[in-house]
């Protein structure tokens, strides 16, 4: 029996300053091997993708994987949506959810979880300006009581 093994390709640590991540989910991802073997190089960018559904099926847009150098007349446009792998339910309820509240899916990392190329999407809620001035505030004076404390214990 083989163990689990993940291995983290690519974040979008963006998505984090800019939307409030209410729910995760895990999806599969439809590939072609000249873009899983550039993916194992680490040649992928989620900065600017979003999740859009399109009849009943998931697409990934805007994820740009670079060409396989050694991939020739097989490589792909690398910013083709890419057709994401869910449950038909998972998909209904993420479209409710979606026109209903008004909130965005967004791939938050890409991994490999054993020889499979796995999606972490995320249902966002956008935040505004005060929001992110709120957890700079947050951030700095956690950074500021965490500074104090290891001067205390020097």
């Amino acid at each position: 029996m083989r163990s689990k093994g993940i291995k983290n390709i690519a974040d979008n640590r963006k998505v984090r300053h800019e939307y409030f991540v209410l729910e995760t989910y895990e999806a599969g991802i439809e590939l072609v091997g000249t873009e899983v073997k550039s993916i194992r190089c680490g040649n992928v960018n989620l900065k600017d993708s979003w999740c859009s559904i399109d009849n009943g099926e998931i697409f990934v847009k805007g994820m740009h994987v670079s060409p396989y150098e050694k991939g020739n007349i097989f490589n792909r446009d690398p910013l083709r949506p890419r057709k994401l792998l869910m449950h038909r339910k998972e998909i209904n309820k993420l479209f409710g959810t979606i026109k209903q509240d008004g909130l965005t899916l967004i791939p938050l990392s890409l991994y490999f979880k054993d020889s499979r190329v796995k999606v972490q999407l995320g249902l966002c809620k956008g935040k505004k300006l005060y929001d992110k001035r709120a957890d700079a505030a947050k951030r700095d004076a956690k950074r500021e009581i965490d500074r104090n404390i290891k001067i205390r214990n020097q």
